[in-house]
């Protein structure tokens, strides 16, 4: 599974070091929505290349966006976190209005880098 985050963003840097502490299995592979990898996949899968609004879960060649990649990949953490499964059952339309919302002031109230982030070397498999 491929995650496809804006590498800029503190949040969503923060997220991504979440997610690499907690998946034991090391089930997830991340690529910058500003890197070539990022821009090809969205390229790809007929997605807005200068859209960095939305965190992007490429899972079994399917694309999930959003609040929809956000419960992917919790579901996917396992253990504890399998628990916001259940929020698959929330209409899409209230989960995607919290996360646009989230997403449109995240810069704002979680800063931002002037560059992507680049992984330790023990990472560096994973990106």
């Amino acid at each position: 599974m491929l995650i496809i985050f804006d590498g800029v963003c503190n949040l969503c840097n923060s997220s991504v070091n979440f997610i690499i502490d907690h998946d034991k299995q090391k089930c997830f592979k991340f690529a910058a929505l500003q890197s070539d990898v990022g821009q090809q996949i969205l390229l790809e899968h007929r997605l807005n290349p200068s859209n960095l609004d939305s965190i992007i879960l490429l899972k079994d060649g399917k694309i999930y966006q959003k609040s929809d990649a956000i419960i992917e990949i919790l579901c996917g953490l396992k253990r504890i976190w399998h628990i916001f499964c259940i929020f698959k059952f929330l209409p899409s339309s209230l989960r995607n209005f919290i996360y646009d919302n989230i997403a449109k002031n995240r810069y704002r109230i979680f800063g931002k880098t002037d560059t992507c982030r680049i992984p330790t070397p023990d990472l560096r498999e994973r990106f």
